[in-house]
């Protein structure tokens, strides 16, 4: 059953006049942008739970007749689910010396139900498995999910999980059953409900945890405010530790004393020796032809604590935070012909001073380190298993019970100011939510599929076709689909090739109605026939706006590819080099087909500059390709040296910017408020 489509936002845009806003209506509306977050956080929570085989844990997040099924098995109630689990992973539970269970569960679409006490997700999902003695699995597929509300703490009423791929490392995985895959696992949600995470209530809802007393409800909405800043923060460290970028990683600490803490490595304290930590754990400053330095952040949860440790050292800190998550490391030198896996856990700590937020301590726990030539089958190279505590990073609760005082707070806002302010919050779960919907319309792309991504977009949005150029307004990007992909359903195919868009930077405007978005482009292909795994990555730079109270595209430009993989067996470091005298790829077919509105080869130097389809000379992995960014430093404002900030085709078509259309630009530097 679809959600009903209505907006937080909806009749809240500066633009337009509007009743005023109640304090309870005010607080239910904190209560659900809340509820979101603890949704995406209690699924976080599961997967993180696992890299420790603690299955009792990840039943208790179920509701009492909570349901997994997870392909065709199927499990009711905690204590059968706990079973289920335990039974499922054998020895490669991540408890046993040298094994493994690292759960990924990513790119979250989330819809609240219009009572706020259920709701829906969608989530990809890839895991990698093995016991030690030789034996590995690898599973890969798409959540949909169901939740509610019980007793004031969300809980799983149903986790689905539709297998899609699936195999051992030695052969990787390739279509579940080695047979066609069918139509795309269901979608809970339309392309407008995508962009409406959550509905506007009918009546003002007195749901658990909510209150009408201001200053708490100030404390709550700082809170998500903070979330955001800190979640950003974590995700644009691990952009620039992708490319070893040591003069920014550094500069995210600010003035603080900060440390690095490396399981068996060191602990590292101060500018210049947190800069050794780095060198020492990952290589010196910068890429050089085919070395791969890929961190991919997942099941990444963000708490802020609720009030400064007087443990803390540093003088004006002013509030602290919390991140933990999963990072996989994809590293290698193709030249040296070497490459490895690198399976961590990250705890991370974060100070506020001076209204802003930095970087205070990294803590990295690597529970597998592999050569990809054998993979993790034996174990890992790094740490010896032994010195791996199941409690250490230490968990942080998904939950949001808010029934103590909120602290004193510096200056009290105005009701219309704390309304702005979550609507900067909402805006964060909506631009998540439109993102990653593209990402699974692409995923298995048809002529529907074309008329929903195409749906996500604006009127006036842009879309960039790969290796062709940009189309404008939702019929020319649905007609350029259709152009390449046809018009029909498909109900069959051989294979898929996902578009995840995890790991996103947002940057909302002042008023919450529109953004800026940096993700990852990671592609896992899969296919019918052995040997069709493929993995290869990317990055998006979007502009999303509000529209109509619905959330839409605004401008979306993919620059791909960074790094692949020629084959499973072969891996990032088994790809050989273009010649140097290769001529360029062939345009692509569509742009006869169905000319772009802005071609890349107009965008020119040096913005499309050796990605294919663009101008000059085409540069492909083990080539390192310019990686550019859309925002400064979020703490020094150090600019990149491959900057091109806001929407990437507008400095060619000044019309399609947001400023154009009545929208403000986001911010692409510090100060983010």
């Amino acid at each position: 059953m679809k959600f009903a489509v209505a907006s937080l936002f909806a009749g809240l845009a500066l633009k337009a006049a509007a009743a005023a806003t109640t304090l309870d209506q005010l607080a239910s509306s904190v209560d659900k942008t809340e509820s979101i977050r603890e949704i995406k956080d209690v699924t976080a929570t599961f997967a993180q739970l696992a890299q420790f085989g603690r299955y009792a844990e990840m039943a208790a997040l179920f509701a009492s007749d909570g349901l997994l099924v997870w392909g065709n098995a199927s499990a009711k109630g905690p204590d059968t689910i706990r079973q289920w689990l335990t039974r499922d992973a054998g020895d490669m539970n991540g408890i046993q010396p040298g094994s493994l269970d690292a759960i990924v569960i990513a790119t979250p679409v989330v819809n609240l139900a219009p009572d706020g006490k259920t709701a829906k997700g969608r989530f990809n999902g890839l895991r990698f498995q093995g016991d030690g003695k030789g034996n590995t699995r690898m599973q890969g597929g798409i959540y949909e999910n169901e939740y509610a509300r019980v007793d004031g703490r969300w809980k799983i009423s149903v986790l689905r999980y539709y297998a899609l791929y699936e195999g051992n490392y030695a052969d990787g995985w390739r279509n579940i059953g080695h047979e066609n895959l069918g139509p795309p696992p269901p979608f809970h949600y339309t392309p407008d409900e995508a962009g409406t995470p959550v509905p506007l209530s009918t009546v003002t809802d007195k749901a658990s945890g909510n209150t009408t007393d201001f200053r708490t409800l100030q404390y709550r909405i700082d809170k998500l405010n903070d979330e955001d800043e800190v979640r950003n923060l974590q995700h644009a460290y691990g952009y620039y530790v992708d490319r070893r970028m040591w003069n920014d990683v550094v500069d995210l600490f600010g003035n603080q004393s900060g440390t690095i803490e490396i399981d068996n490595v060191g602990h590292f304290e101060g500018p210049q020796r947190l800069r050794t930590a780095l060198e020492q754990w990952m290589g010196p400053e910068g890429l050089g032809q085919g070395v791969l330095n890929e961190h991919l952040l997942f099941n990444t949860i963000v708490s802020i604590r609720s009030n400064v440790s007087l443990s803390i050292n540093n003088t004006g800190i002013e509030k602290l935070a919390d991140s933990r998550g999963l990072e996989i490391g994809l590293i290698g030198d193709a030249a040296k012909g070497t490459a490895s896996w690198r399976f961590s856990i990250f705890r991370n700590t974060f100070a506020k001073s001076d209204g802003i937020w930095r970087m205070l301590n990294v803590s990295i726990s690597p529970i597998m380190v592999a050569n990809y030539s054998g993979g993790w089958s034996n174990g890992s190279m790094f740490p010896s298993p032994a010195t791996i505590s199941l409690d250490k990073p230490l968990f942080l609760d998904y939950s949001r019970d808010e029934t103590g005082k909120a602290p004193m707070l510096d200056g009290v806002a105005s009701l219309e100011e704390l309304e702005r302010r979550l609507n900067r919050s909402a805006a964060y779960d909506g631009v998540e939510n439109v993102s990653n919907a593209y990402g699974y319309y692409m995923d298995f792309i048809d002529g529907k599929a074309c008329a929903d991504m195409a749906a996500l977009h604006a009127q006036e949005g842009n879309k960039e076709s790969p290796f062709a150029g940009f189309y404008q307004t939702p019929r020319r990007i649905r007609e350029a689909c259709t152009a390449a992909y046809g018009t029909g359903e498909i109900t069959n195919r051989s294979g898929v090739s996902f578009h995840w868009r995890p790991q996103p930077v947002i940057h909302v405007s002042h008023d919450g109605r529109s953004a800026n978005l940096r993700a990852r482009l990671l592609q896992p292909a899969t296919g019918k026939a052995a040997g069709s795994a493929q993995l290869r990555g990317g990055m998006y730079q979007d502009q999303m706006a509000l529209e109509d109270g619905i959330w839409r595209l605004w401008s979306v430009t993919i620059d791909e590819f960074y790094w692949g993989v020629s084959s499973w067996k072969d891996g990032w470091s088994g790809v050989k080099p273009r010649a140097a005298n290769a001529s360029n790829p062939a345009p692509r077919d569509l742009i006869k087909q169905y000319p772009p509105d802005l071609l890349l080869t107009e965008m020119g130097d040096p913005r499309e500059t050796g990605f294919q389809g663009g101008s000059g000379r085409y540069v492909a992995w083990p080539e390192i390709q310019r990686m550019w960014f859309g925002y400064q430093n979020p703490v020094s404002g150090r600019v990149p040296e491959s900057y091109w900030p806001l929407c990437v085709p507008c400095q060619h078509r000044p019309e399609w910017k947001l400023s154009q259309h009545g929208w403000l630009e986001p911010p692409a530097g510090p100060p983010w408020i």
